[in-house]
């Protein structure tokens, strides 16, 4: 398996390395953060996310437990019943974070748990007794699902475990054997996944609209249009060939040092809050365009926060709320609303680069983003919370307050100049609906590039 810290990093796939990094801060809150990446093949969406268990900081559980239970939390039928002395004279042991995966051919026994063979088949003292499956082991750690489509068409019943665990946080899983009583077991999980929505048999948000709105972020994956980024993977694969012993010591170096970054973090920032007026500004979008969900906003606010910890910034931002958005509301909304919502909220000041960068341990030098103190964003989410209001939109709109202009400018990174006055009798040049994209050609992880976009 290739080294986290030694993949490449550019422009199509670095929101995922930040967001899976989010995801470890997140477990180490003990809150579970659900993934879902979607992209051509051979972006790399599997690579980094397998290579991502290489920085999980290790999990404490008692010994020799299947279930991974906490020792100040025990939770599995081994153990729940026991008092503090017992559990005492078990033992703790130190084991790696579970990263386990979930294949097309698995069965629901393999998936929840089933009758334990090997004590039942014991012929001096046979019993009957449960062996969990791979969600229960998976506790406190990860679930992995490639082609997450296929399984939600092929395995339906496997689908609708997964609605359970992912459902709530924590989640359940239920095991039922024939003889014995039903065991519900509380899971905390995160599941992540993958998937290319152009190949059979479509985007997951068609084929199990359930499942999909389970997932807290979705992550649009590209290929790189930067020559420079290929060539550095071309020579990162030709430097694995030709210095591996050295390669590899340096990636497990590199890991470490990155695993306990992120334990330092996750420590560091774990009383990290949402101010109220950021909160009510989420929660005035959440009414006036009609969301759905009630995850959509709770994923917003959770990863807003999250990636300002991973930033190391004592106070969230409002770029930190734009960073999530389309990443929270891709798969629950249609494209018009991400629209408007991303542009109710054009009036962005600018301000100075006070915060520390992004962690970034690969061989690429990422570009630094600038940042603006809260202080300056304050007054002018106040102004904005002013403009999100609750009247119905008028039918038509003048074309220098057309969302679509900002949208422009979202997706290009730049700044449009003051366009020419155009004779409102020349439909083709007035007209800014001639450049709109399909929904198919539509990449939404460019509409917010980085904080410097705003200013």
């Amino acid at each position: 398996m290739k080294s986290y810290t030694e993949l490449a990093r550019h422009d199509g796939n670095n929101t995922l390395f930040e967001v899976v990094e989010m995801a470890i801060i997140s477990m180490l809150w003990n809150v579970p953060l659900h993934l879902h990446a979607e992209g051509l093949r051979g972006t790399g969406k599997t690579t980094i996310m397998r290579a991502a268990r290489q920085i999980m900081p290790p999990i404490v559980r008692i010994k020799n437990c299947l279930y991974n239970c906490d020792p100040e939390n025990p939770h599995c039928p081994n153990h729940r019943h026991l008092s503090k002395e017992e559990l005492e004279s078990l033992g703790n042991e130190t084991v790696p974070r579970p990263f386990l995966e979930i294949s097309h051919s698995a069965k629901i026994g393999t998936i929840a748990g089933s009758i334990d063979l090997q004590k039942i088949t014991n012929s001096a003292n046979p019993e009957a007794a449960l062996l969990p499956g791979i969600i229960p082991q998976a506790h406190r750690g990860v679930i992995f699902i490639d082609e997450i489509n296929r399984l939600a068409d092929t395995s339906p019943e496997i689908t609708d475990i997964l609605l359970d665990v992912m459902g709530t946080k924590p989640g359940r899983v239920q095991i039922e054997e024939t003889g014995l009583p039903v065991v519900e077991l509380p899971v905390q999980v995160s599941v992540w996944a993958a998937s290319n929505p152009d190949e059979e048999p479509g985007p997951l948000q068609e084929i199990r609209r359930q499942l999909s709105d389970r997932f807290d972020l979705v992550v649009e994956m590209g290929r790189t249009t930067n020559p420079d980024a290929i060539a550095d993977i071309l020579v990162q694969s030709e430097q694995r060939r030709l210095g591996a012993e050295n390669i590899a010591k340096r990636s497990v170096d590199h890991s470490a040092r990155l695993l306990k970054e992120m334990a330092l973090i996750a420590k560091k920032f774990e009383s990290l809050t949402m101010p109220d007026f950021l909160r009510n500004f989420i929660a005035r979008l959440y009414v006036k365009y009609n969301l759905e969900s009630f995850r959509a906003i709770e994923a917003i606010q959770h990863a807003a926060i999250l990636h300002c910890a991973l930033r190391q910034r004592d106070q969230l931002l409002v770029s930190d709320i734009l960073k999530v958005i389309p990443l929270a509301l891709k798969h629950r909304v249609d494209v018009e609303t991400l629209t408007k919502i991303m542009n109710s909220s054009d009036s962005r000041p600018s301000g100075g680069d006070n915060a520390p960068p992004a962690m970034n341990f690969s061989s690429q030098n990422k570009k630094k983003e600038p940042e603006t103190s809260f202080s300056e964003y304050e007054p002018a989410i106040n102004s904005s919370l002013a403009e999100v209001n609750f009247e119905p939109e008028p039918a038509a709109v003048k074309e220098d307050k057309s969302f679509f202009k900002p949208l422009k400018q979202l997706f290009t990174g730049k700044q449009e100049k003051p366009a020419e006055e155009t004779s409102s009798n020349d439909p083709v040049k007035a007209s800014p609906l001639n450049k709109a994209k399909r929904l198919p050609d539509l990449n939404l992880d460019e509409l917010v590039k980085s904080e410097g976009d705003f200013k």
